[in-house]
């Protein structure tokens, strides 16, 4: 189903002052931005639409997704939120099954990628060619080479696109990166990352494909493999979906979490625009059931200024930079962004500590360095949007901190020490590892 001008004027009545951006011509100072959701689930609702419908100036005006269920799940979420804002009954909301129409509406302007982490890319370049705008929710990529394709096409289309990093929109991040990047530790030659990880699984019987789920749409380019429901996402309810811990469809918690805390240590240490020279590490994966993305682990990686990284579910959920003048720790405390996301290492609440509390209660004075600020992610999103200039989190930069993570979980792999050419995008002489940059592409769902 498809959206007219018409159809979208007449719901649009129950809002006086609002008026398509593609009626007063794209991104009218006047207009608000019209938004179309890709994949409703559990981030889409709690997180993205949420976080751009609070804003006036834009709206959502389509959803879409492979399972019919979610997808009307998500047309009555958002009529009823724009229901509850006026009073009024309210009936705006169109709905696709299929996102390349959802993308060939111009009354569209930007939109919503809330899907697995596999379709990130397909979707993101299929946008950026249709002239829309693109939040993305991270990792960026499901491999370092669809990631380098997609940050090609997006600087060609010079379309908008910010990754959901959202902890670049985070006070404490930032105050942490511009405390590292002026010099409040002194020389910075170790940084360590916790992350929390995943628990294996139990095989699971092959189950009936649900009538409302398009399953070979939403493999996308994967291999073909069975149905069940643990695979996919849950039939009631909006929990965590079991794919996240599935390798056919992402990294696990290494690019779940880790392209969060390697984007917010990169910032800090001046390398968004790199990545590590050498890697290496182990990691414990399961020898059956299901889920099978990595278990605990241990991998590390030396930068060209001879910063020591280690990424380890041993260390608190958080960042810790060790200088030799001090060390200073930065986390998201309690915070959650949806009820079903594993819980925080850390025994309080406390997001940002340092050796000395001096250290955090120092000014940055107006001739030191200072980092972007931003404190709503989607909010930066939309403000880019209108003004045409780059996000806090674009493309290019999260394509590196995604990279850096899929070469830890590379390095999980491989097993011994590895050396990348962050320039070339390419281990040095090492054809085996080199394999592992990409994954064959299933017919008909090839990023071309």
């Amino acid at each position: 189903m498809g959206v007219t001008r018409r159809t979208f004027l007449k719901a649009a009545a129950a809002f006086p002052s609002i008026v398509p951006a593609s009626v007063l011509g794209r991104h009218a100072p006047n207009g608000q931005i019209a938004i179309g959701a890709i994949g409703t689930g559990r981030i889409s609702r709690v997180h993205d639409m949420p976080g751009v419908w609070k804003r006036p100036d834009a709206r959502v005006i389509a959803v879409c997704d492979v399972d019919s269920k979610r997808m009307e799940d998500a047309r009555r979420l958002v009529n009823g939120h724009y229901a509850g804002k006026t009073g009024k009954p309210y009936d705006g909301v169109a709905t696709y099954a299929d996102y390349r129409e959802l993308l060939a509406n111009p009354d569209i302007d930007a939109v919503l990628v809330s899907t697995p982490d596999h379709w990130h890319a397909l979707i993101t370049v299929a946008a950026v060619r249709a002239g829309k705008d693109v939040y993305l929710q991270k990792p960026a990529s499901l491999t370092i080479a669809e990631g380098r394709f997609v940050a090609r096409e997006v600087a060609r289309s010079r379309r908008i696109v910010q990754v959901g990093s959202q902890q670049r929109s985070s006070p404490q991040f930032r105050y942490a990166a511009e405390l590292v990047r002026n010099g409040r530790i002194g020389k910075l030659p170790t940084v360590k990352i916790g992350l929390p990880g995943d628990p294996p699984g139990q095989d699971e019987p092959e189950m009936p494909i649900p009538p409302t789920l398009d399953y070979d749409r939403w493999l996308g380019s994967t291999p073909y493999v069975y149905y069940t429901e643990a695979r996919v996402h849950p039939q009631e309810g909006y929990g965590r979906p079991g794919w996240l811990r599935c390798e056919q469809f992402g990294a696990g918690m290494i690019t779940g979490w880790g392209s969060h805390h390697l984007d917010s240590a990169h910032w800090a240490m001046d390398e968004e625009h790199s990545g590590p020279l050498e890697i290496w590490g182990t990691a414990e994966f399961p020898k059956s059931g299901l889920w099978d993305v990595h278990g605990p682990f241990r991998t590390e990686a030396i930068y060209a200024t001879g910063v020591h990284m280690i990424v380890s579910g041993d260390f608190p959920n958080g960042i810790r930079f060790e200088g030799s003048e001090g060390w200073i720790f930065v986390s998201r405390g309690n915070e959650a962004v949806t009820a079903s996301d594993p819980q925080s290492a850390l025994k309080d609440s406390q997001a940002l500590a340092a050796s000395n509390p001096a250290i955090i209660t120092s000014v940055i004075g107006p001739n030191e360095i200072h980092l972007e600020e931003s404190t709503d992610h989607h909010g930066n999103w939309l403000d880019a949007v209108r003004s045409r200039r780059q996000p806090i989190a674009p493309f290019d930069v999260a394509h590196r901190s995604c990279s850096a993570c899929l070469l830890h979980h590379i390095a999980m792999k491989a097993g011994r020490r590895l050396r990348w050419d962050p320039a070339a995008e390419r281990f040095i002489g090492d054809d085996e590892a080199n394999a592992m940059l990409s994954r064959p592409q299933r017919e008909g769902y090839r990023l071309v």
